[in-house]
């Protein structure tokens, strides 16, 4: 009807899924991040994980940890599972998704990149280190998934811009990957990867601070604003 019953200013949108059996997201998936700190196209998709207490809302604060001074953003598009699949084949794997939202892969570098032994999981999955929304957008409403521009902006200044075709696996190249090793159910959440503009390949490197807004955008999919606190 276009009618809003609540007024949108007095609601407080939650993450569009929020308790997922896994979060799972993917490392080095975009060829301009590859350029930008010089890494190796991969071969394979790098997978990693997120708890699924890590989300939050759209426009939640997200925390930052007293263990970090490295914290760092990522804007991100994210499949969420809909049929449940195992050794899914690519052919046949976007009829799997349910449909997308924006996800911010917030990431503690320090922790990520030199401790724990370099095992990415600590550094990425602090609480509220995967803002997600503002809603889901079905498969059928989105045009082209694989043309969308995607941008990330902190304190109104663009830190991140791109498009979705500039990703070396797509969306069904993802999800057969992960369904070799794990069975996907509904509610489910795949981040494919970031572009270039993170903070920690700057130079000098940019890390956010307590009082910093983080806003990251999709085309068709809309946009998250986190304040950092």
């Amino acid at each position: 009807s276009g009618q809003h019953r609540v007024p949108r200013g007095s609601a407080r949108l939650l993450a569009p899924v929020g308790d997922p059996q896994k979060v799972i997201c993917v490392g080095l998936n975009y060829h301009d991040h590859c350029q930008e700190q010089a890494a190796k196209v991969p071969r394979e998709p790098l997978i990693f994980s997120k708890f699924p207490s890590a989300i939050a809302g759209p426009f939640d604060d997200i925390v930052h940890p007293q263990d970090t001074s490295e914290l760092d953003w990522e804007v991100e598009l994210a499949a969420v599972i809909g049929k449940r699949g195992r050794h899914i084949e690519e052919s046949v794997a976007l009829e799997h998704v349910l449909g997308f939202t924006v996800a911010n892969d917030v990431s503690a570098r320090d922790w990520q990149m030199r401790r724990n032994g370099r095992q990415w999981l600590l550094g990425k999955t602090f609480d509220t280190f995967c803002p997600l929304g503002p809603a889901i957008v079905t498969r059928e409403a989105v045009p082209d998934v694989h043309n969308l521009w995607i941008r990330c902006s902190v304190n109104g200044q663009r830190m991140q811009d791109s498009n979705t075709q500039h990703l070396i696996f797509g969306v069904p190249a993802l999800v057969a990957w992960v369904s070799r090793f794990v069975t996907l159910v509904p509610g489910d959440v795949l981040l494919t990867g970031t572009p270039a503009g993170v903070g920690v390949f700057r130079k000098p490197p940019v890390f956010l601070k307590p009082g910093d807004e983080v806003q990251c955008e999709i085309e068709e999919l809309g946009a998250i604003c986190n304040r950092v606190v």
